[in-house]
């Protein structure tokens, strides 16, 4: 699993912070993130996540506690791709 820490909580079609209007993601497929042309990270980086599925979990970096509350079973802080 790779942990992609970020600015907003998870997967968005866009900009959260310049469209109030953003549609968060909860589970979304790398397929789905490629067809949509989300920039989820570096394309090589996704691609070598995708080739060898390995799961991304995308969370905002400046809410303390979100790895601990990952681990104690939290649903609700993250966007997670497959």
């Amino acid at each position: 699993m790779i942990l992609k820490a970020t600015k907003v909580d998870g997967v968005y079609d866009r900009d959260p912070n310049k469209f109030p209007d953003a549609r968060r993601y909860d589970r979304i497929t790398f397929t789905e993130a490629l067809t949509k042309r989300l920039q989820i990270m570096d394309s090589t980086a996704f691609s070598l996540c995708m080739d060898n599925k390995i799961p991304i979990v995308v969370f905002n970096m400046v809410h303390a506690g979100n790895p601990a509350r990952r681990r104690a079973g939290a649903k609700r802080w993250n966007s997670g791709l497959r």
